[in-house]
């Protein structure tokens, strides 16, 4: 699982590339060094993105809470 110690070390490279959390959940860090929250799911058989928010406007914990929302939503069907 993340830190933020790990998400404040991560720096821009030549190329966006993501840390991984947990259950599909990942953090982007784009070219300009913004830090973008990701969750992939799979519904009706196809792989989806949900965006979660930007480090650090919302919070590591904010962000967990939002995917096991998410989760829930999906689980059921909406």
């Amino acid at each position: 699982m993340l830190t933020y110690i790990q998400i404040n070390a991560a720096k821009p490279r030549d190329k966006a590339w993501s840390l991984s959390d947990s259950q599909g959940f990942y953090l982007v860090i784009q070219l300009n060094g913004s830090k973008l929250r990701r969750f992939n799911y799979h519904f009706l058989d196809k792989q989806k993105r949900l965006r979660l928010g930007g480090w650090p406007t919302i919070s590591l914990s904010e962000a967990r809470g939002r995917r096991d929302e998410a989760e829930k939503s999906i689980a059921e069907g909406i």
